[in-house]
Order: C-alpha cells, then structure tokens, then sequence
C-alpha cells in the first residue's frame, strides 16, 4: 500500500520534532521532508512533490499565508494548517489561507492534552486532507477590495420587487470559510433578504470567523444573539451561529441552544435549516455547501418539504462533497449548482426569479 507522503512546515525545532514523529509512526503515512520557513516550504513542495502538507501560520522569512498562497497558485497540494494562533491578527491570517485554498486547520498539541489524543487526530486529518482533490488558486490575497476590482461592481437589487422569501438559510463545513467568503462576495450590499449561517470549524479558529467575513464582505455579517428580531426584509444582514450554540429560528425571533450536538456538530446546519422550514415554510431558502458527514441533508429535505428553494453546492467545486452529497440522494436540493453559480441564484430568489428549476 502506498504511503502518504508529508511535508512538514514548522519554525519551532521541537514541534517540527514532534510532529515528524507522530507521522513516522504512522503506517500509512512516510514523512518526506521538513522545512522550518516558508521560503523553504515552497522550494521543497515543488521539489518533493508531497501528498498533502502540515503547515504553520507564523514563520520566518516567508509567512504561512504568503507561502500557502504561493503553493496554491503554482503546485497545488492539500493542506492542512496547524497553528497555537488565537490572536485576531493570526486567526485573520489563517481564514485568509483557507480562503486561498487550505483545505482545514487543526489546533497545535497542548501539554494538557490527553496522551496520544491529538496526534491520532492529527494523522486523520493529514490522511483526510490527502484525499483532497484541490485546485489552483490565484495568488493575489483575497480580500473584498481585491475582490471588487477583480469583478467589478455587483448588480445592484434597490428597489426590486421584495418576494415571498423572508430568509436564506446557509450551512457548510470542511471548505466552508472560503466557498461562504466567495458567495458572500458576489452578493450586492443591498441584498434584501436576511441570511442565517452555521459553519462548522474547530475551535479556537471559529472565534473571530464572523468578523473575518464582516470585514472582507459587502455585506454586514455578525454572531446571533440570543431573542433578536429576524431583520426585516430588506435588511440583507448575514446573522451567523455563535461558537458551539445552536442557531434556531422560533416565531420570528433568533434562539440559542445548547441542546447536544447533533451529527458531533454544536452548531448545527439541520437545526437551523429545520426551524427555517417550520417557521416559514414555503417563504424560506436554505443551501447546503462543501463539508464532511451529512449535517443539513435532512435540513434542507425538510425546507424542500415545506415547500421552500433548496440549493446544494456541487461536486466539483466542493473542498469535500459529503454534506452536500447526502443531500442530493434524499432528492434534498432542487439545483445542484457550481460555487460561482450559487450567488446569482441567491439572488434570483431574492428577486422572485429562477427560484425554481
């Protein structure tokens, strides 16, 4: 059985050392090289050609960010970030190298972390980020000004006739960061209708998700809190899941739940699509984005049930086509849709057009 070949990308000698030994004592993974900068990381990811690569985000010479862009652009590789980053700065670094097409991130080991925890979680996630399929991205940092000149300005939705659609409802996981930073992108500042979001990302990385999303976005985006209003339509805020709280909507109002995970996930994407379609039945949206397990595929069967417009991303375009996947043999999503088709279509049900296939 062939092994996965893995780079390591670490400046501190002594984690380099520990994670190049929890790789070597794997079976099914051989380490290939290491590299304590990102100038190197580079140079030894064209050369070595690895199966998926382990990558910091603070470095010397050359950034994590900087280099993950540079690998992306010209060798794309799976990889898999891990980083002790919590502050805002280095949190907003690590969205940015999702967004530029890391696959996931992990948390670096703790001492108080129990004995062989982490490092079996750490070889599933290099054996999971291996498998996938990436593509190349531009090099250029993307943000929303990058965004903007790239795409120019978005049609603008003032004074269109409001429809019966009084909220969308958005869940993803593995990929989510950057498939959610892309539609949010392509939608107008003035899109009239309310968008609900849960997605799923390890903590403490999910901390200042919302804020990365605000700041790079035409459109507001903040954490829920608990017995708000649901904005009017008209007011095309984007309302996110607080970190490990559900994110439910009850007579017009937003809730917070500490209920138990459901699918191991605290948010949950089918609690919330679920409560949209009790709430507003046929006046409600919800799409299903990349991500692993099958949370929102019985969420967005419930929306289409209740009579509500239900998109699911794509295989091709999916970082991991698992939650999506399960969706679409539940006959859950009316349109399966590329990522970059997913914002017109937003937008059309906004407008009442195309809502339908």
């Amino acid at each position: 059985m062939l092994r996965i070949r893995v780079l390591i990308v670490e400046d501190s000698l002594t984690v380099r050392r520990r994670l190049a030994e929890v790789v070597e004592r794997d079976p099914g993974l051989e380490l290939c090289g290491e590299a304590a900068d990102g100038k190197s990381a580079i140079e030894l990811c064209q050369r070595l050609r690895p199966d998926v690569v382990s990558l910091d985000m603070m470095l010397p010479v050359m950034t994590g960010l900087a280099a993950a862009e540079h690998i992306m652009a010209y060798c794309p590789t799976p990889i898999l970030i891990v980083s002790a980053s919590t502050n805002r700065g280095e949190l907003f670094n690590t969205y940015d190298a999702l967004a530029a097409g890391a696959v996931d991130v992990l948390e670096k080991p703790r001492a108080d972390d129990p004995d062989g925890a982490w490092d079996h979680q750490f070889t599933s996630r290099l054996k999971m980020t291996a498998r996938i399929k990436v593509i190349t991205h531009p090099r250029a940092r993307l943000d929303a000004a990058a965004r903007r000149a790239s795409t120019g300005p978005s049609p603008s939705l003032a004074g269109a006739a409001r429809t019966g659609c009084r909220a969308i409802a958005i869940g993803a996981s593995t990929g989510g960061p950057a498939a959610v930073f892309r539609i949010l992108g392509a939608l107008p500042p003035d899109f009239p209708v309310p968008i609900l979001l849960v997605i799923h990302i390890a903590a403490p990385f999910d901390l200042a998700l919302a804020e990365w999303l605000d700041e790079r976005s035409p459109l507001r985006v903040a954490l829920a809190r608990d017995g708000d209003a649901l904005p009017a339509q008209g007011e095309g805020r984007v309302i996110m899941a607080p970190p490990d709280w559900h994110l439910v909507l009850e007579r017009d109002r937003l809730r917070l739940s500490s209920a138990p995970e459901r699918h191991s996930c605290r948010p949950s994407v089918d609690m919330l699509f679920e409560s949209v379609a009790s709430e507003l039945r046929d006046r409600a949206a919800a799409c299903l984005l990349t991500g692993m397990g099958r949370d929102g595929a019985q969420g967005l069967l419930a929306v289409r049930c209740a009579g509500g417009a239900t998109l699911a991303q794509d295989e091709e375009t999916s970082v991991v086509y698992g939650m999506p996947k399960e969706a679409a043999l539940l006959g859950a999503p009316e349109r399966v849709l590329p990522l970059d088709a997913i914002a017109p279509a937003l937008r059309a049900i906004a407008l009442g057009e195309g809502a339908r296939p």
